[in-house]
């Protein structure tokens, strides 16, 4: 068979929308630049990342940020490292153009943060670019200008040993792609992520960051990674965090993890580096988080800065465009080499007095000893939550009695439900008029407390609870961009805040709904959750937020309830117009009628 006919015969032909047929074409070169460049450059943090690495791969002392309008209007960023000489300024702007590898041998033993040769070019593609470099050993450096990958001048310039790359106007040419970018606020977090998580990898390096003119982060170039998270996340989290130091069969492990008292709501939190490269990868978090069970509250996520050092050809780099993955030869025994260290660690930090779990008749876990956040148990804290939201522990009624209206579904979309148990700590079991209902306790009490604060809003009513005491907050640049791009909708939906210096603000109220939390565990994690974009854009700002508070004030799967706790929960959903789902979209419950359920036994 000539396999050439064959797979040419079955190969699709594009055509147009009047079904004409397309000739294959070859792309124009700047078409192909802004695709490629689409790989590499994601949002202004992706530049920041790719020009910082540059910078430490030049060996730079000191590295500069400075950003506009959250990096859309300009990035700014400057080293004291090795330079371009002057001949090869041109050239570093050409696709695959580097002085990092020559061989497909040497891939494999990357000992470099970057390699391709993209980033440059991408960068210009979808900019305007200016770049101004001098090498320490010439007396003159080269400023290159560059629009949307073509190159307007090149000139001699005066200029300090370095390089310095400006960046404006990021994806001016790409329009559809600037539509996508978040607020200036957010993508300012996700520029500190990016600059922290490198300040984080060398500490011997001075990073500074400047946000529209203001100088939000700053470290010392110490060489002492204990200096850097004081930097990043505050001396008071800083000293709860002990160093994890371990090797084992060639993979060395070392950083700081955080004592079981310090726990936060999202994974953002633990940051992994592999040969001092800031990696994502779920099985190290998994690691990580297994070395802490038992030691934290259900639904928490430990803070971790480790960094796994092991031979550069046991670790391949080129599996992700944005060299954000990585995999390794040999998984399981990193997997091991990061558990155990950690693990020890969190032991000897413990309290005296361990946390223990013990299994309910359904199989699910209860804590025990203290494991719970804010030392309630789970009892306790849906009681004040019962008592917090006008809960009452209503009278359930008999069978016959409940499905007297007419046997079928209330105005709000659901029939009167009687309890009949907990399954999982999770899902609540009832019997309705026509069968099996299966409620998810979360997502139930998610859709109360929405339809409650969304109520109140539309009465310009919605209840705060004043602190005894006002917390103070001592927020990362990150956070306090979000506080101050969206403190008009957090104080509409409860919080009251003042500014306190700096990054600072004094918490002085917070929703009633969160009275009964750790207000500022609460406040943290609802800032996480609005800088991870956790709602869709699609709602008005107001709703995002109280979807957040809500669904961090709510109980938690895993919590253990009582007959009355659970019936108050279900009467309280049979009034809200929208019972069924939870605010996010996700089913409240699962249905199975008598019919059903008289099938599956075979009685039908």
């Amino acid at each position: 068979m000539n396999y050439d006919i064959a797979i040419g015969a079955c190969a699709p032909r594009k055509t147009s929308t009047l079904g004409k047929l397309v000739p294959i074409k070859i792309l124009p070169q700047t078409v192909a630049d802004k695709i490629a460049a689409g790989e590499v450059v994601e949002r202004p943090a992706s530049v920041v990342k790719e020009l910082i690495e540059n910078a430490i791969d030049a060996g730079a002392s000191s590295i500069r940020v400075e950003i506009s309008g959250g990096g859309k209007q300009r990035i700014k960023i400057a080293d004291d490292g090795a330079g371009i000489p002057a001949d090869e300024v041109p050239l570093a702007f050409q696709r695959h153009a580097t002085s990092k590898l020559s061989t497909i041998e040497e891939l494999f033993r990357v000992q470099t943060l970057g390699f391709r040769g993209e980033a440059l070019a991408s960068i210009a593609a979808v900019s305007q670019l200016t770049m101004v470099s001098r090498p320490a050993a010439q007396t003159g450096g080269m400023q290159i200008r560059i629009e949307g990958g073509v190159r307007q001048s090149l000139s001699p310039v005066g200029a300090p040993a370095g390089t310095t790359i400006t960046v404006d106007n990021l994806f001016f040419n790409v329009p559809a792609r600037l539509k996508f970018l978040k607020a200036d606020a957010t993508e300012t977090g996700h520029v500190f992520r990016i600059v922290s998580h490198y300040a984080l990898a060398y500490p011997e390096i001075r990073f500074s960051l400047h946000s529209n003119g203001r100088q939000v982060f700053q470290t010392d170039g110490s060489g002492k990674l204990y200096d850097v998270l004081v930097s990043v996340w505050k001396l008071d989290t800083a000293r709860q965090m002990v160093p994890v130091q371990g090797e084992t069969g060639g993979i060395a492990v070392s950083g700081y993890v955080g004592t079981p008292a310090l726990h936060r709501g999202q994974r953002d939190h633990l940051i992994f580096f592999v040969n001092r490269r800031w990696i994502q990868d779920r099985a190290l978090a998994t690691a990580v988080a297994q070395a802490y069970h038992t030691f934290l509250p259900i639904g928490r996520h430990p803070v971790a800065v480790l960094n796994i050092s092991l031979p550069p050809e046991d670790v391949d780099v080129n599996v992700h465009p944005t060299k954000a993955e990585v995999k390794f030869r040999a998984p399981n025994a990193v997997f091991s080499a990061v558990q155990r260290p950690v693990r020890a660690a969190v032991l000897a930090e413990s309290p005296l007095v361990r946390p223990v779990q013990s299994l309910d008749a359904a199989g699910g876990s209860a804590w025990m000893g203290g494991g719970h956040a804010g030392g309630f148990s789970p009892h306790e804290r849906f009681d004040s939550h019962a008592a917090q939201f006008g809960f009452e522990a209503q009278r359930t009624l008999p069978a016959e009695e409940a499905f007297a209206v007419d046997g079928g579904e209330s105005p709000q979309g659901i029939p009167p439900l009687r309890v009949v148990g907990q399954i999982q700590q999770t899902y609540i079991i009832a019997e309705g008029p026509d069968g099996l209902y299966l409620i998810d306790q979360h997502a139930a009490h998610e859709r109360i407390l929405y339809e409650k604060m969304m109520a109140q809003h539309a009465t310009a009513a919605v209840a705060s609870q004043q602190l005894l005491s006002p917390v103070v907050l001592e927020l990362t640049p990150a956070q306090a961009a979000i506080v101050g791009a969206e403190l008009e909708t957090l104080t509409a939906v409860g919080f009251s805040l003042e500014p306190f210096g700096g990054n600072s603000y004094r918490l002085l109220a917070v929703p009633d709904i969160l009275s009964q939390a750790d207000p500022t565990a609460a406040f943290l994690d609802i800032l996480g959750d609005m800088a991870e974009g956790a709602v869709p854009l699609a709602k008005e700002t107001h709703e995002r937020v109280a979807l957040i508070v809500c669904k961090r004030a709510a109980i938690k799967g895993g919590q253990t309830l009582s007959a009355q706790e659970m019936d108050a929960l279900i009467r309280q959903l049979e009034q809200c117009q929208n019972p069924r789902t939870c605010p996010h979209g996700r089913p409240t419950m699962l249905h199975m009628s008598a019919y059903q359920l008289a099938k599956e036994f075979g009685r039908h």
